[in-house]
């Protein structure tokens, strides 16, 4: 259905996107100032940033990459998974969380995930386990906690892995702690539509030294000395390449505005838990809508605010999300499911019934700090409209 204004064409209303990053002039003067400096490449405000984290979540380290994915990518190498290997992923998540385990000539394999998280839980991944699973890549999905716990408790007696796809999660809470410190790999994304952002950027959590080390080497093309140490040294060091590796660097002007982002993380958190409890109430009353909440162990931080619509939908959801746009609002499809993907078509999948409801049924709806009760009311009146409730 197509909302009208008084005139009879289209509403007035100014273009809503999915999400808009905070960022000013604190951010513009920090990334000139390491211009200004002539280092731009990684060098020590990389090094500044990686403490930061550290410190804000309570990880030990922090080695600061190039994505989400490089992070992934290098956990599974660190933990020496390989050809033969099984990896447990979710399927309903970006595909990237799929291709990591490809990355290292692992096998993916797809668990599926709870109505009420979006995550894979210990009682879905322990069906698909086998005698070859090396690993589990758990993903925090849209920034909503997974049971971690209950997965450690689940994998750890059996040898295997948990890495954290923390990608949407950072500022989110597990039993009292900020997302980051639960396991000893926990992978962060600061890509654009995340809570905070350095423009594109990850970073890798470990509660290991020697994991710390080796990662910094392998983000660098495996060197022993890096070109930042090289740089700053009084002396002739000539590097060594101690193994293949990767160029998975940072820049230091990433870096400084990422340092910036995360001074302003519990206020971009607390705002986002405004505008979705704000969601949430004016949706209550939507029979059979279901919407993104806290689970009981943790807090979100509304990295995306999701709603699965109700079985029986009048329209399909693609018919609402054009709607919704021709509206002037852009929101986008519920969370992908890989194993649909032209690219795992090759994959053997088990039953996954719940996934493919969700990434079937759900759509996120835009949620950014600058958020005026008047957006909401629209992008909720848009929804209502089509869904046919008054």
């Amino acid at each position: 259905m197509r909302l009208q204004s008084s005139q009879g064409g289209q509403t007035g209303q100014q273009a809503i996107p999915i999400i808009k990053p905070w960022l000013g002039e604190e951010e513009a003067a920090a990334a000139a100032d390491v211009i200004s400096s002539g280092w731009i490449a990684q060098g020590p405000r990389v090094a500044e940033f990686e403490r930061a984290v550290a410190a804000s979540v309570g990880a030990a380290h922090g080695v600061a990459l190039s994505s989400c994915t490089a992070s992934l990518h290098l956990a599974l190498v660190v933990l020496g998974i390989g050809p033969g290997d099984e990896v447990v992923v979710p399927s309903l998540s970006f595909i990237a969380t799929a291709n990591a385990p490809r990355y290292v000539g692992a096998k993916p394999v797809f668990a599926d995930v709870t109505e009420s998280t979006q995550n894979i839980a210990a009682e879905t991944i322990e069906p698909v386990l086998t005698t070859d699973t090396k690993a589990v890549i758990l993903v925090h999905q849209a920034g909503v906690p997974a049971d971690i716990d209950a997965v450690h408790d689940l994998c750890d007696p059996l040898g295997i892995a948990v890495v954290e796809d923390a990608a949407c999660a950072i500022g989110s809470t597990y039993r009292g702690h900020r997302i980051g410190r639960h396991s000893d790999l926990v992978a962060f994304s600061f890509h654009p539509r995340k809570v905070i952002t350095t423009g594109e950027g990850g970073m890798l959590m470990t509660t290991r030294p020697d994991w710390a080390d080796r990662i910094r080497r392998l983000r660098e093309h495996g060197m022993n000395v890096s070109a930042a140490s090289r740089h700053e040294s009084r002396y002739l060091l000539i590097e060594e390449y101690l193994e293949t590796g990767f160029n998975y660097r940072m820049t230091d002007i990433q870096a400084a505005v990422g340092l910036v982002q995360l001074r302003r993380l519990d206020a971009m958190v607390t705002r986002r838990r405004e505008l979705a409890g704000r969601y949430r109430e004016a949706l209550a009353d939507v029979p059979g809508l279901q919407v993104v909440d806290d689970p009981p162990w943790g807090t979100t931080n509304y990295q995306s605010f999701w709603v699965v619509l109700p079985d029986d939908l009048p329209t399909s959801r693609n018919d609402i999300l054009r709607a919704m746009m021709q509206e002037r609002v852009s929101p986008r499809r519920g969370i992908m499911a890989a194993h649909l993907e032209p690219a795992f078509a090759d994959e053997a999948v088990a039953s996954l019934p719940v996934t493919e409801r969700l990434t079937r049924q759900s759509l996120l709806l835009p949620l950014f700090h600058t958020m005026e009760e008047s957006d909401q009311e629209h992008v909720v009146a848009i929804l209502k409209s089509e869904l046919g409730v008054a």
